[in-house]
C-alpha cells in the first residue's frame, strides 16, 4: 500500500464536484469581463525564478536537473510564465491583453492550514493598460466571483494599498534603507510578533525612532492620505496617493467600492509589485490568513526583455477560498448529482440505450447499468449516486408499450408511453406525467 506524498491531496468525486463548481464560477466571472483562457506548461527554466528572486528561491521550489541536463522547476506561480508569453508575441497581441488560467502549482514549503505543496489557483491578468480602471476591473472580477459563490460584504474584505506609497515613505527617511526588505517586513507584520517585526525593519536599515514613525504612518486612514503627502514631501508619494484614490473612485463606478478598505499594512511580499496591491480577507477574522491577493506589476514584462508594459492581476487559490466558503456556509454540497438513471430489466438494452442517449444529447447526466446487476442492485446504485429520476425499461413494460418513471425523492412512479419519452420536454420527470 502506497501513502500519499505529504502536501499533495486526492480529490474524490464528491469533493471534486464541489471544487469544479467553484472553479467554474470563478472562471465564469472572468469570462464575462472578457478574459480569455490560456494554457501553460508545468515546467519552466529554474533560471527564470532565480534571476528574479535570487538563487535561494530554488530551495522553496521543486527544482531539479532533467534528463537533458537542464535546470528546471515545477512552476510555483504563473506570473513569470505569462510575462514570458507576452514578451514572445508582444507585437502581435492586441492590447489590453486579458488572460486567465486555472491549473496546479508546486512549492516545497511547510504544510499548514490552507497551504499545500501542490495547490490550484486561477490567475486573472490584464496587460497593456496603466489606467486605474484596469486595477478596478481586477477588483470587480474578484468581487463578482465571490458574490456569485454566495458570499456577501459581510463575509470578505479587500484590503487595498499602494506599493509606491510604502516605498516613497521609506525613501523619505534618512539613512541607507533597503526598501524592498522593509516592504517584505510589512507583509509579515500580522504574522510575526512585534519584536521580530522590529528586527526585520532594523535589518532593513531603520532606526528605532524611524520604525515607530513608519509604523504610525501605516495606520493612516483614507481621510488622512494628504498627511502622507505632507510627511514625505515628494512627488512620488503624491502621485501614488492620487493613483490609489483614482482606483478607489473607479471601484465606485464598477459597483464594488463597498468591498474595499484602505490598509497600508497590506504590502504583498513579492518584489515585482509596483502600484496598487490588495488582499482578500475573511471579514469575521476566523480565517486569519489572506484568502488571495493581487496587484500591479508594471516592470515585469520589461524585466523579461519585452517592451515596457503595464500589468495588473490576481490569483484566487482554491485551498483558502474553500475555507472562506465553508466558513460562510456557501461551499457547494459535497455529494454526487445525477439527473437520470436508466434501469434495464431483461433484454432491453437497445431501448435503454436510445433513451439514455437522447437524454444525454439534451445535456443531462445519465447513467445506466454496465455491470449486469439485478433490479434491486441497480436501484440501490441509483440511490447512491443521487439520481433524481429512474427510468425503468423492463420487458413487461415494453410489451405494454410503456416505460416507468420513478421519482427517487418521493418514491412515486408512473407508467408512460415509451414512444412519448423523453418526448419534447427538455427535462421530463414524474411530475410532467402525473
Amino acid at each position: 500500500m502506497y501513502d500519499r506524498i505529504k502536501g499533495f491531496r486526492d480529490f474524490y468525486p464528491e469533493e471534486m464536484q464541489s471544487r469544479r463548481q467553484v472553479m467554474d464560477t470563478v472562471e465564469s466571472a472572468a469570462r464575462r469581463h472578457g478574459f480569455r483562457e490560456i494554457g501553460t506548461p508545468a515546467l519552466e527554466s529554474a533560471e527564470m525564478y532565480a534571476d528574479k528572486s535570487g538563487e535561494e528561491i530554488l530551495e522553496e521550489l521543486y527544482a531539479f536537473e532533467d534528463k537533458g541536463g537542464r535546470q528546471v522547476a515545477l512552476t510555483p506561480e504563473l506570473t513569470p510564465t505569462v510575462a514570458r508569453m507576452v514578451v514572445a508575441r508582444q507585437q502581435e497581441l492586441s492590447k489590453p491583453i486579458k488572460w486567465m488560467s486555472t491549473r496546479p502549482f508546486w512549492r516545497y514549503e511547510q504544510v499548514q492550514q490552507g497551504r499545500f505543496r501542490e495547490f490550484y489557483q486561477t490567475n486573472i491578468d490584464i496587460f497593456g493598460s496603466s489606467e486605474p480602471t484596469a486595477d478596478a476591473e481586477i477588483l470587480a472580477v474578484a468581487a463578482t466571483a465571490l458574490t456569485d459563490l454566495g458570499l456577501t460584504g459581510e463575509d470578505f474584505d479587500f484590503r487595498v494599498s499602494h506599493r509606491d506609497i510604502l516605498g516613497g515613505l521609506l525613501a523619505s527617511f534618512e539613512g541607507d534603507i533597503d526598501t524592498e526588505a522593509a516592504i517584505r517586513a510589512v507583509d509579515k507584520r500580522a504574522k510575526i510578533d512585534a519584536d521580530e517585526y522590529a528586527d526585520l525593519l532594523t535589518d532593513a536599515g531603520l532606526t528605532t525612532a524611524q520604525i515607530d514613525d513608519f509604523d504610525a504612518l501605516l495606520e493612516t486612514g483614507e481621510d488622512g492620505l494628504d498627511e502622507l503627502i505632507e510627511f514625505a514631501g515628494t512627488d512620488r508619494v503624491e502621485s501614488a496617493v492620487e493613483n490609489l484614490q483614482a482606483v478607489l473612485d473607479a471601484t465606485v463606478d464598477l459597483g464594488v467600492r463597498e468591498y474595499c478598505t484602505l490598509s497600508l499594512t497590506t504590502a504583498r511580499g513579492l518584489d515585482y509589485y509596483t502600484g496598487v496591491v490588495f488582499e482578500c480577507f475573511d471579514s469575521t477574522g476566523e480565517i486569519s490568513r489572506s484568502v488571495f491577493g493581487g496587484g500591479r506589476y508594471d516592470d515585469l514584462i520589461e524585466g523579461f526583455g519585452g517592451q515596457p508594459t503595464p500589468a495588473v492581476g490576481f490569483a484566487p487559490g482554491y485551498a483558502t477560498l474553500s475555507l472562506l466558503c465553508q466558513r460562510a456556509g456557501v461551499w457547494p454540497e459535497e455529494s454526487l448529482s445525477t439527473d437520470y438513471y436508466v434501469l434495464q430489466v431483461g433484454d432491453t438494452r437497445d431501448v435503454a440505450a436510445r433513451i439514455a442517449g437522447q437524454l444525454r444529447d439534451r445535456g443531462h447526466v445519465v447513467e445506466s447499468d454496465v455491470s449486469g446487476r439485478s433490479f434491486g442492485a441497480q436501484l440501490d446504485y441509483a440511490d447512491s449516486i443521487n439520481a433524481e429520476t429512474v427510468v425503468i425499461v423492463g420487458e413487461q413494460d415494453l410489451a405494454d408499450g410503456n416505460v416507468t418513471l420513478k421519482d427517487m425523492e418521493s418514491g412515486d412512479q408512473i407508467a408512460v408511453p415509451v414512444d412519448s419519452f423523453p418526448g419534447g420536454d427538455d427535462r421530463p420527470t414524474y411530475d410532467d406525467f402525473a
